[in-house]
């Protein structure tokens, strides 16, 4: 079927004369079509994978791959369990937390938020708080001196920053002469972090973590131990395991517990993503059917002709599928020479696109994350491509067999 004259005729074909300039501006949408399908389809796949992978990393970043807890949401051995789990398989290290809802007042502002009591000097492990600080160090949250460490946007809204006193309000109450009040301490802020959520950056505070056992009145005892797998995905069958190790005496969960089902919808919606714009892919391929069907309208005098010189039926077929191959192979390569290029560039494309029209695509308040991030996985654009020119060689199989059928004798009659 593709034999070199085959293959001359039909990029001859793709080579327009004065009289099919029509035809050939038709096959000029029809390749910026897919091109522009193909782009746009590897752009968004690519913010999607950057925003999940961003996602993974900060939400994991900041809690913890697993966490064990006594029965009662205490643990009063942590010490021992500590020295058993960083010795477990599969563990990277682990770290003591006391946690707790508080109310904090800073002049007559007022804010819930979740605080952790955490070990400045082990927190490393477990979590990558101690690199997103802006502004102090996690090493100055000192025991006995009550030093707080807030989240950027928790700060802005109290009005605080490093060196004002703020008051945290327990929800325990004391019992004095006038009265059952809650328990209230006056802590100094040291420091101040920035995740890159809104969720952490808005909603957390840390202080030491023999400050959180006086204002929670926890002793000697931790709410809990975080813990630092080598191999986040297999945290469901390494928990487990774990749980039996442990003789069931306390209570372990892993992070699929708490986020399983936010990256499930992440991925759904991108599934969902690709089959709406792979169908801008598909209607633009098949744009390619009406570019042959005019073709092979116009060339009926030359089919008949060629037939006449001992053509086969299935050489005219090949002559009309190599002309919409190569229509699908531009737009291809087109569309996936912009969306790459797009797709490596965006993070950079986007904020000059918000500076220059001064607005904000993704607000921080609204979305977890408030830069567009992304990462271009080359399976993805092999795959895309795939298709691409699978629904081209497709869309080309019905005008090309109409051309084949042509009968030259009812044809040359008039001519």
């Amino acid at each position: 079927m593709f034999k070199p004259l085959v293959l001359y005729i039909g990029l001859r074909y793709t080579r327009a004369k004065r009289r099919t300039q029509f035809i050939s501006f038709i096959t000029l949408t029809s390749v910026l079509g897919i091109a522009l399908g193909v782009t746009a389809l590897i752009a968004v796949l690519s913010v999607m994978n950057g925003f999940e992978a961003e996602l993974r990393e900060r939400i994991l970043g900041m809690t913890s791959h697993a966490t064990v807890t006594g029965k009662f949401g205490q643990l009063e051995d942590w010490p021992a369990l500590d020295k058993k789990l960083n010795g477990y398989p599969h563990v990277l290290g682990a770290a003591p937390f006391i946690t707790g809802q508080v109310m904090i007042n800073a002049d007559r502002r007022v804010s819930g938020t979740m605080l952790n009591g955490i070990e400045p000097t082990v927190e490393p492990r477990v979590s990558e708080v101690a690199n997103k600080m802006t502004s102090g160090k996690l090493t100055d949250l000192v025991a006995g001196q009550y030093g707080i460490a807030l989240g950027q946007e928790l700060a802005n809204y109290l009005g605080v920053m490093t060196g004002d006193k703020i008051t945290v309000i327990s929800p325990q109450i004391n019992s004095t002469p006038a009265g059952i009040v809650p328990r209230m301490r006056r802590f100094t802020v040291v420091g101040i972090f920035k995740v890159g959520m809104y969720e952490y950056d808005r909603n957390m505070a840390l202080i030491h973590i023999d400050d959180a056992a006086k204002l929670f009145r926890m002793d000697n005892a931790v709410s809990g131990l975080r813990i630092k797998l080598d191999d986040l995905f297999n945290a469901p069958q390494i928990t487990r395991k774990m749980a039996t190790a442990l003789y069931d005496e306390y209570q372990v969960s892993d992070w699929t517990l708490a986020h399983d089902n936010f990256f499930k919808a992440v991925q759904t919606e991108k599934r969902v993503m690709f089959i709406i714009l792979l169908l801008i892919v598909a209607v633009a391929a098949f744009n390619i059917v009406s570019t042959l069907v005019m073709v092979v309208t116009d060339k009926r005098g030359d089919i008949a002709i060629l037939k006449t010189q001992g053509l086969t039926s299935g050489s005219v077929m090949g002559i009309f599928m190599v002309l919409g191959c190569i229509i699908g192979v531009v737009g291809t390569l087109l569309g996936t020479l912009g969306g790459v290029l797009l797709a490596l560039n965006i993070e950079t494309i986007v904020p000059a696109i918000e500076k220059l029209f001064n607005v904000q695509f993704m607000a921080a308040d609204v979305y977890y994350i408030s830069e567009l991030p992304s990462k271009l996985v080359w399976t993805d654009v092999y795959a895309i491509a795939g298709m691409a020119f699978f629904l081209s060689l497709l869309a080309t199989l019905y005008p090309a067999w109409q051309a084949s059928r042509i009968n030259p004798a009812e044809v040359l009659r008039y001519e």
